[in-house]
Parts: structure tokens; C-alpha cells; sequence
């Protein structure tokens, strides 16, 4: 698991004063994209690319503008060119929300899907790949 700090931005509060529920999905694909970089090696964060093809969210609390946030993220599986991620935002110890996503790997060049390289998946993640 890896943890991302969120900057929450005046634009993100929404008519109810609290960070709106769309903002969620931005800071998910921000935080799935740093752990790819993170861990990955540079060759194949040049190589590849992400598209989101499902998120589940499960909002617990709301967020505000002065709060700390930071989404922790963890990748479940990878399936071919597919990998799930499991993506908790929180307060301190509070649970704001839980997302459970789907991405599918593409490859730079092509825009086409593309798998994951076992030995990254093992290595790099810590994975076996289906």
C-alpha cells in the first residue's frame, strides 16, 4: 500500500460546503497513476498509458477544505491488460470513502491494450498474474 497526499482546492466544495462527490473519481486516477509510476519501471511507465473502465465508490464522510487527506492504494490483481485497485480516502483515522476500480493498460504508441509484463507484476508489485 502506498499512501498519496490530496491538496484539497476552494474548487473542489461544493453548494454544501464539502468536497464534491465527482472530485473522489480525480483524486482515484491522480493516485492510480502515481503508484504506476512509483513503481514501475521508467521503460514501461514511457510505454504505457491508463484508462479507468469502472469505479465503485462507498462515500463514508464528507471532506472539507481545511482537511489532510491522503488516499491510500493498494493494486488487487492484474488480468491481462486489466488491473484492480482498491483506493481508501482518509482523515487521520476516518474513512471518507472506498473505491474498488478497474483500469486497462494501453500501450503509448498504439492507444491499444496492452498486458503486463509477469516479471513486473512480480517484482514490482509483488503480484502473480493471472
Amino acid at each position: 500500500m502506498l499512501s498519496f497526499p490530496i491538496s484539497i482546492v476552494p474548487d473542489d466544495i461544493d453548494f454544501m460546503g464539502h468536497v464534491n462527490n465527482a472530485r473522489y473519481l480525480g483524486w482515484v486516477q491522480d493516485a492510480v497513476l502515481a503508484h504506476w509510476r512509483k513503481l514501475a519501471p521508467a521503460d514501461e511507465v514511457a510505454a504505457k498509458a491508463w484508462v479507468a473502465l469502472k469505479h465503485e465508490i462507498t462515500y463514508r464522510k464528507p471532506a472539507f477544505l481545511d482537511d489532510d487527506v491522503i488516499a491510500e492504494t493498494v493494486l488487487e490483481k492484474i488480468a491481462g491488460a486489466r488491473s484492480f485497485y482498491n483506493t481508501v480516502i482518509k482523515r487521520g483515522e476516518d474513512v471518507l470513502a472506498e473505491v474498488k476500480s478497474m483500469w486497462c493498460c494501453i500501450d503509448s504508441t498504439t492507444l491499444r491494450p496492452s498486458r503486463i509484463n509477469k516479471d513486473v507484476a512480480e517484482k514490482h508489485f509483488g503480484l502473480s498474474k493471472d
